[in-house]
């Protein structure tokens, strides 16, 4: 064909007319994108908002069931009838209530909020009045956890290691990237008033009486302003006590008209709140800072500020003697992770040349190669355009370059095509310039390039609409592959064209440059030599990079070209093609083509049997050694804290006593105890003490500096030594992988009647405990009905006829037992509460406590106020209760909850477990169901079903469009099938697990990357035939014709992946500074993605090689067809001249 016979495209044949216009917008794009790289956001993970709103509220001395009648229950009310909402949990704990909304993910968090915000003013009306906190509503947002943990500790008074503390925070919070700073383990100034019960009593005074002295005397008031010879003055009487001891002397007037001083009849203390929680490092007391910092931030500047805070403080204004140690520092497993990411994404990029050079030349493979970074750049430069188009912010997280690593090998496919197709023109047509070549070649092949690409990018775009915590998580990936994508057409149309016309040379000029002497790489070898010397002179590991690259160029110059590459691509490529022509011609005889898709067809049955009986392992999210292990501890309710910490000891000690015995010290970064506060999930949002719980974190050093140790050996040992504690209800966990999903055996028992609810959680425990099912590792219900209590059962007749209410009885009893906050005490800065109530024996006696009088005015006697003992109208008695009362979606709910044992399958346990619970005979408005883990895993396999149904659609709207056929995309389609036989065989052979949101997005992901494979054959075949070409010989020729595209796209996707799914990283930096690359095999980094590889991977390699004879098997069947039944009559026009036309 001549050159004005072929299609050229306007915008290309611009940009190869205008070159120099194209190198400087390429300069401007990589400047560009370094910067934003640069300046984007470094996290392990991405900061992730979803529309679950959290209501919480406290309230002291009021009983779960109260909490559950009081507050719970009218805010539910309110709640119910929002628009949007999906579901609403609420527990009803001793002084708390926590209540979480969720929404529809159609709903935007800050709408939620205000919902239900606005829902929670309109139930307040129906709330007490004197609640102590709340209820406050605020979203869930996981950048509100801990980045790091700073403990400070030493020999110091509590009061001192505070004031340090205080201090830090102080520093700390003054930096930009940090939210607030909140401290744990330290006791809290109040001032005490612990009054005497028997002297209050004979002198017949109230707690109303204390308070109201104290508040009266204890005052600064504005008395307005004072024109002073001209001047005018504020006028300020100043009452507020500057010394406690002051406070003694206070008069309080009696109803005799007496006066009592305060200390008569009260001690007043500057002392600290009673101590709910505790904190230990290694054993050693300790003040925890738990630092958060703003979301959106930089995690690894963030951390590197904090260090450079603590360092001045240590040695500007601590003392010598303080020590100060950060844990939980989430910055070095970023920088790891992100470390390892990078090397694996540059080796990937490594592999992808390495493969284009054998194919396409050196020169070619070059800037061909150079697509992966300009992409990327381009991508870059488009995040912080597009994040907010689609409400998000990008960071440089895990999931960022995850989608990097897995675009390597496909957003090199554009430029494969057009550079190949390039080549091959420009070798062919032997009178054409390189610019007719480029742009003939890009004309050519843009319909399938572009049709490839949005069948690649069809697939993720479903994702984007990924709801709940998984969905937020995932999204970044399908985002960042789309704009990569496009970025891929956007490089593969406008530079690389250029850059094949100033320097692609035809094949048989290189072989002949390969054949002169020295000379021929004289200049860039002087140019290498130079750019070391300078190298040197700025750093080590630049001059190394430089001597690394003349070492690569004279090997490349005088071994891989001339030896290896050059035969490859002259005697072995040739025969390819040469074997799949004869292989083609062969298959195209007779009944062949039918016998070949029948067999495919089996083979997809047998598959499909195969994977029925050598079933593999099913995950949720993979999951690989942890980095953190809890050890949860859970005491009878209502056990003191120091008790709880008196367990926790020795708790700590057989921890320390595992690590010691397993000599894993050196494995641990920390161990850490918190009792009470801290002490539970920390993906649990609800922060309030616990006295009852406590929590041993041990903390391990980063995968790779472990020595190869496994610390899942170590988390097992750990589960071994901290059974048996007595009355301690203990167990040990790890670490959540991805997003929190729950526990992974949740069953959920919902009804009104607590009597029902525990008769069915007790008929479920026995249930499974009985069936024998191995692997569950504790099942306990949440459901706890031994809280002590004391009821104080009020005689309303008697009550009445004093004229005493029950609130003023409850208000009475309230202030005795916890107190109240009379007023404010002043230092400097700073104020501290002022609390009236019993002094400590009287509160631990009950007979002192209802002897307590409650004061009255009495309407029968003129309005006198009279006093009666609480005894006088209410008795008490002794029960228990249930600690905590949970709802869902108004309903009351009892959940058995557990973690599987290593080695055990979690998915094939919940099945034995919904067959047993399937049997069960349940009242009628009781529900018996799985929750948790599996509940969100359930939610996750519908919708990646859906996704993938919509991929498909995209992917054949595309296909019919491109081919103006409603068969031909079933053809391609095909390869889908061929894909998926790949991945299962591939699981079953290799003994994969087989993970429910890796692989199945692996799958989604691959019916857009075969089906590439497909456009391009049948593409040219269509091409072929409309030239004049036979059927039969447009379909040979057009596959050994596009054998070479294909093979090159698709080994290019395999091998950029193939550092990623064994885990492969080099650290280039200590390569090139310190000859020292660090090769590490099955690194940690890889554990969370390997199985998404490894399923793209077997998927891919299946379904390239079967597409290569089974596309046009199927495409030959369906045109025989086609000729007979429906275009009877009609035969296609022959070039007689085919032969001789060039292609």
């Amino acid at each position: 064909m001549k050159f004005s016979e072929y299609k050229t495209l306007g915008f290309t044949n611009w940009c190869v007319e205008n070159r120099t216009t194209i190198y400087i917008f390429t300069f401007i794009i990589t400047l560009a994108g370094f910067m934003v790289y640069n300046n984007l956001p470094k996290e392990q993970f991405p900061d992730i908002k979803i529309p679950q709103i959290y209501i919480n509220t406290v309230y002291f001395g009021t009983a779960p069931a109260d909490i559950e009648n009081t507050i719970n229950k009218p805010i539910e009310k309110q709640l119910k009838s929002l628009n949007g909402v999906k579901k609403i949990k609420s527990n009803a704990l001793q002084d708390v209530s926590v209540i979480l909304v969720e929404f529809t993910p159609d709903v935007a968090v800050e709408v939620a909020l205000q919902r239900v915000r606005d829902a929670v003013d309109k139930a307040k009306t129906d709330l007490p009045q004197n609640l102590d906190s709340g209820p406050t509503a605020q979203d869930v947002n996981f950048s509100e956890f801990p980045i790091m943990n700073v403990n400070i500790a030493g020999n110091y008074s509590l009061k001192q290691l505070k004031e340090y503390a205080e201090d830090l925070q102080d520093g700390i919070e003054a930096l930009p990237e940090i939210t607030r700073v909140d401290i744990l383990g330290a006791l809290n100034r109040e001032i005490q008033i612990n009054v005497n019960l028997d002297r209050m009593k004979s002198t017949g005074l109230t707690f109303y009486d204390v308070q109201t002295a104290i508040q009266s005397e204890n005052i600064n008031v504005s008395g307005g302003e004072l024109n002073v010879q001209g001047v005018r003055r504020t006028l300020r009487v100043k009452g507020e006590y500057t010394d406690v001891n002051d406070m003694a002397n206070i008069r309080i007037r009696t109803s005799t008209g007496a006066t009592v001083r305060l200390g008569d009849i009260a001690e007043v203390v500057d002392s600290f709140e009673e101590q709910q929680d505790f904190a230990r490092l290694a054993n050693k007391s300790v003040i925890t800072l738990n630092v958060i910092k703003r979301s959106g931030e930089n995690l690894v500047d963030a951390a590197d500020k904090i260090e450079n805070v603590i360092a001045d403080y240590k040695e500007n204004r601590f003392p010598a003697g303080l020590d100060v140690k950060i844990t939980a520092d989430q910055s070095i497993q970023t920088r790891a992770d992100l470390h390892d990411l990078i090397n694996t994404v540059v080796l990937g990029f490594i592999f992808v040349v390495l493969v284009l050079m054998f194919f396409m030349g050196v020169r070619d493979a070059i800037f061909v190669g150079l697509s992966v970074p300009l992409s990327a750049l381009v991508a870059f430069v488009l995040m912080p355009i597009i994040g907010p188009m689609v409400g998000t912010e990008f960071t440089l997280n895990t999931i960022v370059l995850f989608a990097f690593l897995l675009g390597i090998g496909l957003v090199v496919d554009d430029a494969i095509v057009v550079i190949e197709n390039t080549h091959r023109l420009f070798n062919m047509h032997k009178d054409w310039t390189i610019q007719q070549a480029v742009k003939a070649a890009a004309g050519e092949v843009f319909i399938p390039v572009l049709s490839g690409t949005l069948t690649t990018i069809a697939p993720f775009f479903p994702l984007l609409f990924w709801s709940g915590i998984v969905g937020e998580f995932m999204k970044f990936m399908p985002l960042t592959l789309i704009i990569t994508l496009g970025a891929s057409l956007f490089v593969a149309y406008v530079m690389n064209p250029v850059f094949a016309v100033s320097f692609m040379g035809r094949h048989d000029d290189e072989k002949e440059a390969h054949d002169t002497s020295f000379k021929a790489i004289r200049r860039p070898v002087i140019i290498l030599v130079v750019a070391a010397a300078v190298g040197y002179l700025i750093d080590r590991g630049v001059g190394n990079f430089f001597v690394f690259i003349l070492i690569l160029w004279i090997f490349n110059h005088y071994i891989l070209t001339p030896r290896i590459l050059v035969p490859f691509q002259d005697n072995l490529l040739p025969a390819l093609k040469n074997g799949y022509r004869k292989l083609i011609d062969w298959l195209l005889r007779g009944w062949r083509p039918v016998v070949a898709i029948i067999g495919v067809f089996i083979l997809l049955i047998a598959t499909f049997i195969i994977t029925g009986i050598a079933q593999p392992k099913v995950l949720f999210f993979p999951s690989g050694d942890p980095d953190y292990v809890y050890v949860y501890n859970k005491l009878p309710i209502g056990t003191d804290a120091r008790v709880t910490d008196s367990v926790t000891k020795i708790i700590e000690k057989r921890v320390f006593d595992v690590l010691e015995k397993e000599k894993a010290m050196d494995m641990v970064n920390s161990v850490i105890a918190n009792v009470g506060k801290n002490a539970g999930d920390p993906y649990n949002p609800d922060r309030s003490a616990t006295p009852h719980k406590s929590k041993v974190t041990v903390a391990f050093v980063y995968g790779t500096e472990r020595g190869g140790r496994s610390s899942e050996l170590i988390l097992r040992k750990i589960r071994d030594a901290v059974s048996g504690i007595p009355g301690a209800e203990i167990s040990v966990e790890r670490e959540a992988v991805g997003p929190p999903t729950g526990k992974p055996i949740s069953i959920e028992i919902s009804g009104d009647e607590f009597e029902v609810l525990q008769k069915l959680e007790k008929d479920v425990l026995k249930k499974v405990q009985d069936s024998g099912i191995e692997g569950i590792d504790q099942l306990r219900s949440d459901l706890v009905t031994n809280k002590p209590e004391i009821v104080i059962d009020i005689d309303r007749e008697k009550a009445q006829r004093e004229g005493i209410s029950s609130q003023q009885i409850a208000l009475a009893v309230r202030t005795a037992l916890f107190g109240l906050e009379v007023s404010k005490f002043r230092d400097d800065k700073d104020e501290y509460p002022i609390m009236v109530r019993l002094e400590k024996d009287d509160r631990e006696q009950i007979e002192k406590l209802l002897s307590l009088n409650v004061v009255y005015r009495d309407m029968n006697m003129g309005g006198a106020l009279r006093q009666v003992p609480i005894t006088s109208v209410a008795n008490i008695h002794y029960s228990t209760t249930f600690s905590q009362i949970n709802r869902q979606d108004q309903r009351r709910i009892v959940t058995l909850g557990s973690d599987v044992l290593p080695g055990y399958n979690a998915n094939e346990i919940v099945a034995q477990i919904q067959t047993l619970i399937q049997d069960m005979e349940v009242p009628n408005g009781y529900i018996i169901k799985m929750g948790g883990e599996q509940e969100e895993q359930a939610e996750s396999m519908s919708f990646l079903g859906t996704a993938f149904g919509a991929a498909i659609m995209l992917i054949y709207l595309i296909l019919a469009t491109q081919f103006n056929s409603v068969i031909k995309p079933f053809i391609i389609f095909f390869t889908i099938v061929l894909s998926l036989i790949g991945v299962l065989l591939g699981f079953v052979i290799f003994h994969k697990d087989f993970s429910i949101i890796m692989s199945g997005v692996g799958i989604i992901a691959l019916a857009g990357i075969v089906v590439k494979n497909g456009i391009l054959l049948i593409e040219f075949i269509e091409e072929l035939r409309g030239r004049g070409y036979p059927m039969r010989e447009a379909i040979i020729e057009g596959g050994a014709i596009r054998l070479t595209p294909v093979l090159l796209t698709a080994s290019a996707a395999v091998l950029g992946l193939v550092p990623l799914a064994l885990g492969i990283t080099v650290d280039f930096v200590g390569l090139f500074r310190d000859l020292e690359p660090h090769l590490i095999v099955g690194g940690p980094s890889s554990v969370f993605w390997n199985i998404l590889a490894w399923t793209i991977i077997f998927g891919l390699t299946f379904s390239t090689l079967l597409t290569l004879i089974m596309v046009p098997c199927m495409y030959y069947v369906n045109e025989r067809i086609r000729d007979k039944w429906f275009r009877k009559g009609k035969v296609d026009v022959v070039n007689p001249n085919w032969q001789n036309e060039s292609i």
